[in-house]
């Protein structure tokens, strides 16, 4: 997860695209956006041509069971936005993405407000 938000976040398309297995689908339901493989995903992550981006994680769980896990991130590129992505990996890669965000402009701890895991 660190992986994917690094490549994010400095421009390397290639590395995030290679922390998905080569059938991986993410999505953003109901396929508000949707990307299957990893030639999607490396679309996705800036293609050629990456426009600048960062992703910021703010709280990480994972089941090593079950290799499921979530997070809550913030992630910056033409719009910002603040959500959570669910995952499930295999064999030391992500599978399948879900994730459910929000447009806001507004930095994470004023997003969350008195919400926010102390």
């Amino acid at each position: 997860m660190h992986t994917v938000a690094r490549a994010w976040s400095t421009g390397d398309p290639t590395t995030a695209a290679d922390c998905f297995t080569d059938d991986a689908i993410y999505v953003e339901p109901p396929d508000r956006q949707r990307y299957e493989g990893r030639d999607a995903l490396h679309e996705l992550s800036g293609g050629n041509d990456p426009e600048p981006m960062s992703m910021t994680w703010h709280h990480l769980a994972f089941d090593v069971v079950r290799q499921i896990g979530f997070g809550e991130y913030t992630f910056r590129g033409r719009r910002q936005f603040h959500g959570v992505a669910i995952v499930q990996c295999t064999a030391g890669r992500i599978h399948r993405w879900r994730e459910y965000q929000y447009v806001d402009d507004r930095d994470w701890t004023a997003f969350v407000g008195d919400s926010r895991f102390q």
